[in-house]
């Protein structure tokens, strides 16, 4: 009887350990990084050549032309070094790159999955996860939900015969992230839940890929139990994460999410801005060490600060983490809607906007501003 083996697996969407330290005062942030990339006039965020190159990606009947054999597999050494670039890009954001790789790379995957022996056919399989994976990761930070989802169903398909546990756990947790954003909230947790169940035993051996996925998963549970209303649930799971990061300590894992006991913390911000608790979250926040933190992570904490200090109608120390935010670079659509949000409501809160904020709401949210003008001069 033949037996599933188990292998350590890279992630494709690390988590730096380290980042330059923020300034002690922003006087003004480099609003000309967002040139290009918040949006269209109506503050509604516009598609990018990147999303639409890698939707179109996906549309492609690659598997169909492998099957006829219309397309060929290159060698399994060269599949495996583009499919590490692959992955290379995604994490670094360099999204129209990845779509021109991915272009020649995944009918290769496909062909190479149906025409090698079964040795390298699994070896295969598994890269053809990583590849989709890859693809998966950056149409999420495009803000592209949908086709997200079909990329990592995709790559949890192929992690399944490639016979590789954890990386079909990836899989999992990667599309529970993405039923997430797409407000499936339901789907979302019994997916987090039925794949929580299935790694249970590795967890309990310690290894440290399954820690870190019971961490993410954790705590993506929680992020569900807070936008639905449950406060108890959402700290209960939060509670859970901690022990799980205790757990891992400091070994690194290779599976995504990189857990973290810094992780638990930046959810436990935004959960609990999320629940309408800002003392909590900006004691969390203080207790947090930037330097823990990459650029991006930074940023999406200042982000959540601003929340936070928006709660208390404290506008100038809002103003001040979004500026910074905006400094470090919001690179996610995500990111950048959040900010533009909170500009939005801090705009609403002062009858005369001071020039930062001004300066922000101009560059984020130009037609919130013309429309609030009448209002603050009446």
């Amino acid at each position: 009887m033949n037996t599933v083996e188990y292998q350590h697996v890279p992630t494709v969407d690390r988590l730096p350990t380290s980042a330059p330290a923020l300034p002690a005062a922003v006087a003004e942030p480099r609003l000309s990084q967002l040139a290009g990339r918040v949006g269209d006039d109506d503050g509604e965020p516009g598609r990018s050549p990147a999303a639409d190159g890698l939707r179109l990606l996906l549309a492609g009947a690659h598997s169909l032309c492998a099957m006829f054999g219309e397309s060929y597999a290159p060698a399994l050494p060269r599949l495996r070094e583009t499919t590490e670039r692959a992955c290379a890009l995604a994490r670094a954001g360099e999204h129209e790159q990845l779509t021109a790789v991915l272009g020649k790379l995944l009918p290769g995957l496909e062909a190479a999955v149906r025409t090698m022996p079964p040795p390298l056919a699994a070896d295969a399989y598994e890269l053809t996860a990583m590849a989709y994976q890859a693809c998966s990761a950056a149409l999420m930070k495009l803000g592209e939900p949908l086709a997200a989802w079909v990329a990592a169903d995709r790559a949890m398909a192929a992690a399944e015969k490639a016979g590789n546990v954890l990386l079909a756990a990836a899989g999992q947790y990667r599309l529970a992230s993405v039923l997430l954003d797409s407000r499936e909230y339901a789907l979302a947790d019994e997916m987090a839940r039925t794949t929580l169940l299935a790694l249970r035993g590795l967890a309990e051996l310690a290894d440290p890929d399954a820690l870190s996925l019971c961490g993410g998963l954790t705590v993506l549970r929680a992020v569900i139990a807070a936008r639905t209303g449950c406060s108890s649930a959402a700290f209960g799971h939060l509670a859970k994460a901690r022990l799980l990061a205790s757990r891992l300590g400091t070994r690194g894992a290779s599976a995504e999410p990189e857990f973290s006991a810094s992780y638990v913390a930046l959810s436990e911000i935004a959960i609990s801005v999320d629940l309408g608790d800002a003392d909590v979250a900006l004691r969390a926040a203080a207790s947090l060490d930037p330097l823990s933190l990459s650029p991006a992570w930074h940023a999406r904490m200042l982000i959540d600060v601003a929340r936070a200090h928006a709660l208390r109608r404290e506008v100038d120390e809002a103003t001040v983490a979004i500026a910074r935010a905006v400094d470090l670079g919001c690179g996610a659509a995500r990111d950048r809607d959040r900010a533009r949000d909170v500009v939005r409501q801090l705009v609403t809160m002062q009858a005369r906007p001071v020039p930062l904020l001004a300066a922000l709401a101009g560059e984020l949210a130009p037609n919130h501003v013309a429309q609030a003008s009448p209002r603050r001069s009446c």
